[in-house]
C-alpha cells in the first residue's frame, strides 16, 4: 500500500497489523480481527470481555452513525475541544493497560469529529496510567469548513466517508491505537487486513472480502445472535460474545466468537447481518465495491461460518458525504383511549386542537385495544400526536399548554402517557456525493508525521458491469410472479419460513428477507414481490420500492425509499430506524405451499452445510 512520506513501502505479509515487529505469535496467513462496539452506547464491558476472552490481533470498535454524528456536532457547538466519542476513551482508560500487553492493536472510528482530540486525549491517558502507546488517527473527512464552498448550506457537521488506508498506514507505521473520523463502518476491518498482508489498491476480491468480513462484524452481537428472528433457536443469548473475524490472504474469512460465550454463530445470523442495511447486489465502499451477490456461506464448525467466493469491484468515482444539519424544533404527546368509541375519542381530540395546533402536525392512532379486554392497558389505544416547526415557542409551550388544557373538557378518561415538555431541537440527515478528488485522506502517523494515502487509481459505476457468478437460482425458479411448484397452502406468517432483518439509511429503510431453507426460496423469490410487499405492509403503499435479488444468500431485498421522512433524528415515525419492519413483514398472513412448512429448519440456500 504506498503512500506518501516515510510511510511508503508496502506492508509486508509477515508484519503484525499491531506494531512494526511482528508478535511472536502472529501468523502471517492469518489475522484475528475482533469487534467490541457496534454503537456509541453499546455494552461498556466489551472491551475487557474481548481482550480477556482469547487471542486476537486486532480489536475494533464502531461508534459511529448518522444519528451520532449530529449529536457529535451538537457537542462540538458547545465546546470546540469535544466531538469524538467519550466512551471510547473511558474504556481506554480500564483496558489500553491490558491491551498493550497482548500486543492487540485497537483500531476505533470514535473519533467522529475531533480524531486528533481524542488522539490527544488518548496521550494524557496514557502519561496518567504510566503507560506509552503508539498512538496514530486518520483524518480529512471533515468538510464542515468547506461547506458553503461545496453547497452544502447551513448544515452542523458534513463528513465524507474515508476507506481503510489511512488505518493502514498507522499500522504499518506500528501504531498499538488508530483513531479515526467518519470511515465506513467495514474499512475498521479493511485497513487491518491490508496491513498484514500487504495488499494493494487493486487487490479488489481480497478488499472486498474483508469488507464482506468487517460489515458482518461491525455490528457487534447482531453477527452473534443478536436480534435475529429465530432468537428462540439459540441455546443462551443472555449475554451474547461479540464476533470475530479470521482473514485469509485472499479475503476470505470465517466468522466466529470466543469460547465459552453467549449467543451463536450460525450461517443464519450471518445471513441476517449481511442483509442489513444494504440495497442491491453491488456494495459501494471508498476502497472497493463489493459484490454481494458472489458471497457464499459455510457452517465450518460451532460457531465458526466460513465466506469465501467473494468478488469486488473498483471503487466508485465518488465518495457518500453524510450531512447532518438542524432542523427545527418537536415536542409531542400521545393520548390514552380507553375502552369504547376510540375512533370518536380520537376525532375529538384531533377537532380541539385543530386551531392550536401548528402546522407540520402529524397524528398516529395505534389500535392496541382489545374488545372486552380483562385489564384496563389491554382495553386502551393510544394517539400520538408530534409537532414540528421553526418557532420554540409554538412547538413548546403553546403546543403542550393546548394539550394540557383539554384534561377536564375533552373525551371520557381522557390522560396522557405523560405530560408534553419543552421543545426540543431535531435533527435531519441527508446523503451527499462528492468526487474523490475533492477528498484527502491523511494518516498522522505515531511519531507524528502527516502522510496523505493515496486513492485508488480506477473506479466504475456502482451500477455498471455484469451480475457476478455463483450458484444457479434453482430450476424451480421461473422468475418473480411464476413459481412451479403446487399443491396444497396454508395461511400462516411469512415468518414460518423466512427471517428478515431491517435499517435505515436516512429516510430509507431496507429489509432483507431470506429463506430458511432450498425449497423455500424460490417460492420466496416469487411471491415477494414489489406488489407483494406493498400489500403487506400498507406504509410502503404510495412509496418507491426497489427489489433486489440475492440468490447466493437465498434473500431478497427491498429498499423503501421515503419510510422514515427526515431520518432517525426528526423521529417522525414510531419505530424511527425501521428496526422492527422486519419483523412486522414477518408476522403478515399470506398463502404458503403445505410442503415447505414440513420442515422449516435447515440452512440457507446455495450454502454446503
Amino acid at each position: 500500500m504506498p503512500v506518501t512520506g516515510s510511510a511508503s513501502a508496502s506492508a509486508s505479509g509477515s508484519a503484525s497489523a499491531s506494531g512494526s515487529e511482528a508478535r511472536p505469535d502472529a501468523d502471517p496467513a492469518r489475522i484475528r480481527i475482533g469487534n467490541a462496539s457496534g454503537f456509541y452506547g453499546d455494552r461498556f464491558a466489551a472491551m475487557r470481555e474481548m481482550l480477556e476472552g482469547g487471542e486476537l490481533d486486532v480489536l475494533t470498535g464502531d461508534y459511529l452513525a448518522e444519528l451520532t454524528m449530529l449529536i457529535l456536532g451538537r457537542d462540538r457547538l458547545r465546546d470546540p475541544r469535544l466531538g469524538y466519542a467519550r466512551t471510547f476513551l473511558r474504556q481506554l482508560e480500564d483496558c489500553l493497560g491490558l491491551a498493550l500487553e497482548k500486543g492487540v492493536a485497537i483500531v476505533a472510528n470514535a473519533g467522529g469529529l475531533n480524531p486528533a482530540g481524542l488522539a490527544a486525549a488518548i496521550g494524557d491517558l496514557a502519561a496518567r496510567l504510566g503507560l506509552d502507546p503508539k498512538i496514530g488517527y486518520v483524518h480529512g473527512d471533515d468538510l464542515l469548513p468547506r461547506a458553503p464552498e461545496l453547497g452544502y448550506g447551513d448544515v452542523v457537521a458534513a463528513n465524507a466517508y474515508l476507506g481503510g488506508w489511512g488505518i493502514a498506514a498507522c499500522l504499518q507505521a506500528g501504531a498499538n491505537v488508530v483513531v479515526t473520523g467518519r470511515v465506513t463502518d467495514a474499512s475498521l476491518v479493511v485497513g487491518p487486513a491490508a496491513a498484514h498482508f500487504g495488499w494493494e489498491l487493486t487487490d479488489f476480491d481480497a478488499i472486498a472480502g474483508a469488507m464482506a468480513a468487517g460489515h458482518v462484524i461491525e455490528c457487534g452481537a447482531q453477527a452473534t445472535g443478536g436480534n435475529y428472528a429465530f432468537f428462540t433457536e439459540i441455546a443462551d443469548l443472555r449475554h451474547p460474545g461479540f464476533p470475530i473475524a479470521e482473514i485469509f490472504a485472499d479475503g476470505s474469512s470465517v466468522i466466529t466468537k470466543h469460547p465459552g460465550t453467549g449467543g451463536a454463530v450460525t450461517v443464519g445470523t450471518v445471513t441476517a447481518q449481511l442483509l442489513y442495511e444494504v440495497a442491491g447486489p453491488r456494495y459501494p465502499g471508498p476502497d472497493a465495491t463489493l459484490r454481494l451477490d458472489s458471497v457464499q456461506l459455510r457452517q465450518d464448525g460451532p460457531d465458526r461460518v466460513a465466506i469465501s467466493g467473494v468478488r469486488g469491484e473498483p471503487a466508485p468515482p465518488t465518495l457518500k458525504v453524510s450531512l447532518n444539519s438542524l432542523g427545527g424544533y418537536r415536542n409531542q404527546v400521545e393520548f390514552v383511549l380507553t375502552g369504547l368509541d376510540i375512533e370518536a375519542k380520537a376525532r375529538l381530540v384531533r377537532e380541539q386542537l385543530a386551531a392550536a395546533l401548528p402546522a407540520g402536525v402529524e397524528w398516529e392512532l395505534a389500535r392496541t385495544d382489545h374488545a372486552d379486554a380483562p385489564t384496563e392497558e389491554a382495553a386502551s389505544a393510544t394517539l400520538r400526536c408530534v409537532a414540528r416547526g421553526s418557532d420554540a415557542t409554538a412547538i413548546g409551550r403553546a403546543f403542550s399548554g393546548a394539550a394540557v388544557e383539554l384534561a377536564l373538557a375533552s373525551y371520557p378518561g381522557f390522560h396522557m402517557t405523560a405530560p408534553p415538555g419543552e421543545a426540543q431541537p431535531y435533527g435531519v440527515f441527508t446523503a451527499g456525493y462528492l468526487d474523490r478528488a475533492q477528498v484527502r485522506q491523511i494518516a498522522v502517523l505515531p511519531a507524528g508525521e502527516s502522510v496523505e494515502v493515496p486513492d485508488v487509481a480506477t473506479t466504475v459505476l456502482a451500477s455498471a458491469g455484469p451480475a457476478a457468478t455463483g450458484p444457479a437460482i434453482p430450476a424451480e425458479f421461473a422468475g418473480p410472479g411464476e413459481w412451479a411448484g403446487s399443491g396444497p397452502v396454508r395461511r400462516v406468517p411469512l415468518g414460518a419460513v423466512a427471517g428478515a432483518r431491517s435499517g435505515d439509511k436516512g429516510g430509507d429503510a431496507n429489509v432483507g428477507v431470506w429463506a430458511r431453507n432450498a425449497a423455500a426460496w424460490p417460492w420466496l423469490a416469487s411471491t415477494l414481490t414489489v406488489g407483494k410487499l406493498r400489500e403487506l405492509l400498507p406504509e410502503a403503499a404510495g412509496l418507491p420500492v426497489t427489489r433486489h435479488l440475492l440468490p447466493n444468500l437465498g434473500a431478497v431485498n427491498f429498499v423503501i425509499e421515503g419510510l422514515l421522512g427526515q431520518g432517525v433524528a426528526a423521529a417522525a415515525r414510531f419505530d424511527p430506524q425501521a428496526k422492527a419492519v422486519g419483523e412486522w413483514l414477518r408476522s403478515r398472513y399470506l398463502d404458503v405451499p403445505e410442503a415447505l412448512l414440513a420442515g422449516v429448519q435447515g440452512s440457507s440456500p446455495g450454502i454446503t452445510p
